[in-house]
């Protein structure tokens, strides 16, 4: 071999080793925030480069700025407890200052398996630093969000993980879930890699910051967004058990077989409304679904289905909206907006209320109103009876007595569970939009 035959031969490798890497470069690229802020863009060094995709695992949408939290937490560290639906072997996490008001600035972040359901123990040797941009500490913009880079880290499905940040300096409202039904913790100083959990001494009922949790998965087919009110955010569900209907329904999706191997994130709120943002006296209800639709469940890593479940509180929370028409013209405009994403969508029947405080005969006409008109096939893409899965079939205003926790309005762990019995599987699948 002549010597520029040998240089020729080393410039077409050397060619060849940067096409591969800047393939690598776009196939890890970032995308830009439901705000319209850019979200940070993952760093290709730190991702698998076995063939696959960024699928959500896990999610929560943020309600509301945490009352009393003017200064943030500053010196604290803040270890929230989530709950993984499907496994990977990187993954990456999403943080919001969706409701601050000035920049918040976090020095440290980490993520971890956790040793015990629930504890703020981390599995031994599962605990990795988190960085953005390479660098571990960033300054998030009030009213933006930021997507960390990955982190090598084998994650299971239908296992609890502890991610913790901590902030040094104050920072202004806290962005929060109220309704978490799961056990966080703070401590002080930072202790975002203590692994012990010791000096975690201090309980929440709250998630904070904290939004979504991707995995890179080579397995699974995607994510289904379930979007709604407290019924979707299980506010009567067993505190710590994941007993919420996505929690059964993500279940169905990791061992049914035949069922389509997707991610199940839960974008409810408690208190939500359809048409209508929340009200400055009951702030964490959020703003509406049509406002906060894409940024909670349109964008998400590797969505191909949503279902909706929503209406309730349009009829019973002030200012009351009696016009049928309305409510479903809402739905419809849901549905309309997550064709333009190719996404079809499930949704769901608006089920009974009887014996609840706020209870009354036109407020159930209105409710039956609307489900005459779910079931006629000319709302949704697909449609989900809860209405008829949970009532009682002796008294169908009301929710059958197994199936409610007590207050007439939102099931129990039961009937948790009977919901996510009646979703059809199949009807989660990608297809082309219904024309309706």
């Amino acid at each position: 071999m002549t010597r520029r035959v040998g240089y020729a031969l080393l410039a077409g490798l050397a060619a060849v080793v940067v096409l591969i890497s800047a393939a690598i470069f776009v196939g890890f690229g970032g995308s830009r925030g439901p705000l319209g802020n850019a979200l940070h863009e993952p760093r290709p060094s730190a991702a698998p480069a076995a063939s696959g995709q960024w699928v959500g695992t896990w999610s929560a949408a943020v309600a509301s700025a945490e009352p009393g939290t003017q200064d943030g937490y500053a010196g604290m560290s803040i270890r929230n407890v989530v709950h993984s639906s499907i496994g990977g072997s990187s993954a990456r996490i999403r943080l919001s200052n969706l409701y601050g008001t000035r920049p918040l600035a976090l020095s440290h972040a980490s993520l971890a398996l956790s040793a015990g359901s629930g504890s703020p123990i981390a599995m031994a040797g599962s605990m990795r630093r988190v960085t953005f941009g390479g660098k571990p500490s960033v300054t998030i913009p009030a009213g933006g969000e930021i997507l960390s880079d990955p982190v090598r880290l084998t994650v299971p499905g239908n296992a609890d993980l502890l991610v913790t940040t901590y902030s040094p300096t104050p920072s202004g409202p806290t962005t929060y879930h109220p309704y978490a039904r799961q056990t966080s913790y703070l401590a002080r100083g930072d202790r975002t890699e203590d692994a012990t959990g010791t000096a975690y001494t201090e309980q929440s009922p709250y998630w904070r910051y904290l939004t979504g949790v991707d995995v890179w998965s080579t397995q699974v087919h995607g994510a289904v967004v379930a979007i709604g009110d407290s019924i979707t955010d299980g506010i009567t569900s067993t505190p710590g058990a994941n007993h919420r209907w996505t929690d059964f329904l993500a279940a169905r999706l990791r061992d049914e077989e035949g069922a389509p191997r997707y991610g199940v994130l839960n974008a409810g709120i408690s208190g939500n409304r359809l048409l209508t943002d929340s009200n400055p006296l009951f702030p964490t209800n959020g703003p509406s679904m049509l406002s906060r639709l894409d940024r909670d469940a349109l964008s998400r890593a590797g969505v191909k289905a949503v279902v909706v479940e929503i209406g309730v509180n349009d009829l019973l929370k002030s200012p009351r909206q009696m016009d049928a028409q309305k409510i479903v013209a809402g739905m419809r405009d849901v549905v309309e907006r997550a064709h333009t994403r190719g996404l079809r969508v499930t949704g769901s029947t608006v089920m009974p209320f009887g014996g609840h405080r706020g209870y009354s005969r036109q407020l159930n006409e209105v409710r039956e109103q609307v489900n005459r008109m779910i079931r006629s096939g000319t709302v949704y893409d697909e449609v989900v009876d809860f209405d008829q899965a949970l009532r009682d079939p002796a008294h169908p205003q009301r929710l059958l007595p197994a199936y409610d926790s007590g207050d007439h309005l939102h099931p129990s762990d039961a009937g948790y569970r009977a919901m996510a019995d009646a979703v059809n599987v199949d009807h989660l699948r990608q297809a082309a939009p219904a024309a309706l």
